[in-house]
């Protein structure tokens, strides 16, 4: 959304960065005009703006998306889970960092847990660089750890949809799945078919 410019009046800021209040505060909402923009927002009564953008705060610009498209650098967002508080995260952290992955969301939660604020924020802020031009890449010790069936395909979806990567440092998935071809189905869950249940991805 924010690849565009706002074409309210109003507002008018340039592509790549939230929409602002006549008081110069970052906006709530989106306004309709620009979400209206992308056609699967077309519909929406309402887009609140990320928190990572920080309603309320005073507006300032952010960096453009690049020009014609094209992409600038690569982010690497990492992610670790761990099922209860005495689980240890160390290994994940130290597998993400050898990949190159700076930053890290880490939370300890249940797999039946309805949220992950951490992985919420994650998600969030891939979407927020790629909506900039950069090439951004979810990185996970292992696909368990994003979490299984449904709710694993239900991710991946969005990702591809916002199109951020996946990458899995081990694991049956293990490899990077680009998000033009990314596609989990429930089945991901069997571990017998983990493997078919990648169409088109990238290792």
């Amino acid at each position: 959304m924010e690849a565009s410019d706002c074409p309210m009046s109003s507002c008018a800021v340039p592509a790549g960065s939230p929409c602002r209040t006549g008081r110069g505060k970052v906006a709530a909402q989106y306004h309709t005009a620009r979400f209206r923009l992308v056609p699967s927002l077309a519909k929406a009564l309402n887009v609140p703006t990320p928190a990572l953008r920080k309603p309320g705060s005073a507006w300032i610009e952010l960096p453009r998306p690049a020009a014609s498209g094209a992409t600038s650098g690569h982010a690497k967002i990492g992610y670790a889970r761990a099922s209860t508080l005495r689980q240890s995260l160390d290994t994940q952290l130290d597998s993400l960092k050898a990949a190159g992955v700076s930053q890290i969301f880490s939370e300890k939660t249940s797999t039946r847990a309805t949220r992950r604020p951490e992985l919420e924020r994650a998600v969030a802020l891939a979407r927020e660089l790629r909506a900039t031009g950069v090439a951004v890449t979810l990185v996970v010790h292992e696909h368990k750890r994003l979490g299984r069936g449904i709710h694993l395909a239900t991710l991946a979806e969005e990702l591809k949809a916002a199109g951020v990567g996946l990458e899995f440092l081990t694991g049956e998935l293990q490899g990077s799945h680009d998000p033009s071809g990314v596609v989990f189905t429930p089945s991901a869950s069997n571990p017998s078919t983990r493997r078919s249940s990648v169409r088109q991805s990238t290792l």
